[in-house]
């Protein structure tokens, strides 16, 4: 199985000067509280750029640090095994992130099928729809909501990765790319 949902071409190198960073899946294993920390900590080092205490400072800091953290507890939720890789980079007034991890074959379909509904629509009004769908079913799972308020809000542009591993173990390698306009 490979799949590319979205441009990862435009989105999906990383070269000198970008950051990488393993959160690697030992015998305490990974937590909800390593993505705030993952992500605070990035949003610190790409907001240093800009003057300290500056609204563009502040601005680059919780953009950068709402899309880590959006996109790294996807990748701890739906992870099956192994390591989480984050590659980072800021480059022409943009932030671009690629965060890989294992996923379940199921769940790769899953989400194949969900980010077919997103494509040729306007994320503004997906928002609304799930808004409006999760507030009229309370029990309604899988929202979705993070990726559209990136979208619609941040104008981040999403691309994913599916590529099934040498060795047939039911598992899928996703890579989830973004582009974060700074400017």
């Amino acid at each position: 199985m490979l799949q590319q949902i979205g441009n990862i071409g435009a989105i999906g190198t990383f070269g000198a000067g970008s950051l990488r960073l393993r959160l690697f899946d030992g015998p305490l294993g990974l937590a909800w509280k390593h993505c705030g920390i993952t992500s605070d900590f990035l949003g610190d080092i790409y907001s240093a750029r800009a003057h300290q205490g500056s609204v563009e400072a502040n601005e680059i800091r919780h953009n950068v640090t709402y899309l880590v953290n959006e996109i790294l507890e996807n990748a701890l939720k739906f992870k099956v095994s192994g390591d989480i890789v984050i590659d980072t980079l800021v480059e022409e007034d943009q932030f671009r992130l690629c965060i890989a991890n294992v996923i379940s074959e199921a769940g790769a379909l899953r989400f194949q099928e969900v980010l077919s509904g997103l494509k040729g629509r306007d994320p503004s009004e997906l928002l609304i729809e799930r808004i409006e769908r999760n507030a009229a079913d309370p029990k309604e799972t899988g929202s979705g909501l993070g990726l559209l308020t990136l979208m619609s809000d941040y104008g981040v542009q999403l691309g994913w990765d599916f590529r099934k591993p040498a060795e047939e173990n039911g598992t899928v390698q996703l890579g989830t790319y973004a582009v974060l306009p700074l400017a």
